[in-house]
């Protein structure tokens, strides 16, 4: 990557089952200059989502603007602000929102980029595009404000061993909640029982049906989804009285060519239960509450922000298959550059004993 250009990813084709290096072209270009209002950013971190791919689809997802073929891929990111004449940017300031894929961008910091200035909590940067970013903000609103939790819960979290899943995983255990975690591999299921999955469901491997109806005699009171499909309908059958159903994703369905259709949703009548969908974006109201939160809790060892990181810019198009292959574990990553200010990039060298 040259630091001298604007290195940049965009969209060469439309992806048909997991993306593949021929949906991406790269491209640079000479650095953009800020004019009145505006301010430049040099990224530093990229976040990777399963959304992305359906931006590349041209779909406008996540109230995004539609992607057409040479466009520069959307993505969040962290960035530092290198040249402004905007006074609500300052030049030194760090900041997350909607950088896109290059290493480069001129904003004006408008409602639609969704920028937040990142609180400096003493931890690396690194964590703001992912456990202190959006990623954070999904597990934590749909968790804490729709789902509701109470000591002593019963909850199940689909997708267990990813991004909003490992976060939700050891909230739940903050909380004083018994957590069944799913997920992919023997690998896998050893990583969620380590960060307090009580017992550990391999989907790859096993029965899921027949392990929630032996793990969750008496139902359970809370399932996160996070992946749709059969495993959502799997757990419809194990509901206790009063349960709460949390939709945050669907990635088993995100590459299928016919949608899937839930045919047992009259079970959410038999037990009193309800089922809640949440948009990450509807409630970024909270975010810095939320963020405060989460970097008090790991600030103090109780919650291991994972995040899975790529090195260099040029990573981009593989570290965003590996969503959808199950290579990777916790919020996937790209750093960039390194820490504008110098401090380590491990957060466990910045917390005192860790």
């Amino acid at each position: 990557m040259r630091d001298d250009r604007n290195c940049q990813w965009r969209v060469a084709a439309r992806p048909v089952g997991n993306v593949k290096p021929t949906d991406f072209t790269y491209t640079e270009e000479d650095i953009p200059k800020p004019g009145d209002g505006e301010f430049l950013l040099k990224t530093i971190y990229l976040g990777l989502a399963p959304v992305m791919r359906m931006y590349m689809q041209g779909t406008g997802a996540a109230g995004e603007r539609p992607l057409e073929i040479g466009d520069v891929i959307h993505g969040r990111g962290v960035a530092e602000v290198i040249e402004s004449r905007n006074p609500d940017f300052r030049v030194g300031e760090v900041v997350q929102g909607q950088c896109g894929w290059q290493t480069y961008k001129v904003s004006r910091g408008t409602p639609q980029e969704r920028f937040f200035k990142c609180r400096d909590y003493g931890l690396p940067y690194a964590l703001s595009a992912g456990v202190l970013g959006m990623t954070g903000l999904s597990a934590w609103a749909g968790f804490i404000e729709r789902g509701s939790p109470k000591s002593g819960d019963l909850v199940v979290v689909s997708g267990a061993a990813g991004g909003v899943g490992s976060i939700v995983v050891q909230m739940a255990r903050i909380l004083g909640c018994r957590v069944i975690g799913i997920a992919g591999g023997p690998e896998k299921c050893a990583f969620i029982r380590e960060i307090g999955c009580e017992h550990a469901i391999d989907y790859k491997n096993e029965d899921v049906a027949a392990r929630i109806a032996a793990l969750c005699p008496a139902g359970m009171d809370m399932y996160f989804d996070n992946v749709g499909g059969e495993i959502l309908a799997a757990s419809m059958e194990h509901l206790a009285f009063g349960a709460r159903v949390i939709l945050c994703g669907s990635i088993s369905e995100y590459t299928r060519k016919e949608p899937f259709g839930l045919v047992n949703y009259a079970r959410l009548r038999a037990v009193d239960a309800s089922m809640h969908g949440f948009f990450v974006y509807n409630h970024v109201e909270n975010f810095h509450r939320c963020t405060d939160q989460l970097a008090e809790w790991i600030n103090a060892g109780k919650l291991n922000p994972i995040q899975d990181m790529e090195q260099g810019f040029e990573r981009m198009p593989d570290a965003l298959a590996s969503l959808y292959s199950g290579r990777n574990v916790g919020v996937q990553c790209c750093r960039v550059r390194q820490e504008p200010d110098g401090r380590p990039a491990d957060w466990r060298e910045c917390i005192k004993g860790a």
